[in-house]
């Protein structure tokens, strides 16, 4: 029984160094950097919801423009627009939808599935 389990120690020492060996020697991880346009569409699309979410804050439209024109798309606004109906349509975060709306509409590309989640400002009465 001690051979046995002084054999099972030295093979698993062994596999153990082998593997090191050829997972930091042989064979490393290779990093490349990737561009955006290169990103799954999931995290495309989540990197629009921040940039929304900037929108919001700044209200700085030619900045939110130049920011998505790094994901390769040729006509933003309608990329926007895409983006904010899937998000309405398959019932996403309310808080993105709010966000991508007030960027689409900015963009000038609101349209009737977007309507319920405009922010509307009404002026007040007057008394």
């Amino acid at each position: 029984m001690t051979r046995f389990l002084l054999s099972l120690l030295g093979a698993l020492v062994i596999g153990a160094l082998i593997g090191l060996y050829l997972g930091w020697v042989q064979f490393p991880v290779k990093y490349v950097n990737s561009t955006a346009p290169e990103l799954a569409a999931q995290y495309q699309d989540e990197y629009t919801v921040m940039v929304a979410g900037g929108y919001l804050t700044d209200g700085d439209v030619e900045g939110a423009i130049e920011r998505l024109r790094l994901l390769g798309r040729e006509n933003v606004p309608a990329y926007v627009q895409d983006v904010t109906e899937r998000y309405i349509t398959n019932s996403r975060d309310v808080q993105d939808i709010y966000a991508l709306v007030a960027l689409s509409e900015a963009l000038g590309r609101l349209t009737v599935i977007m309507e319920p989640y405009r922010n509307v400002v009404v002026p007040e009465a007057a008394p």
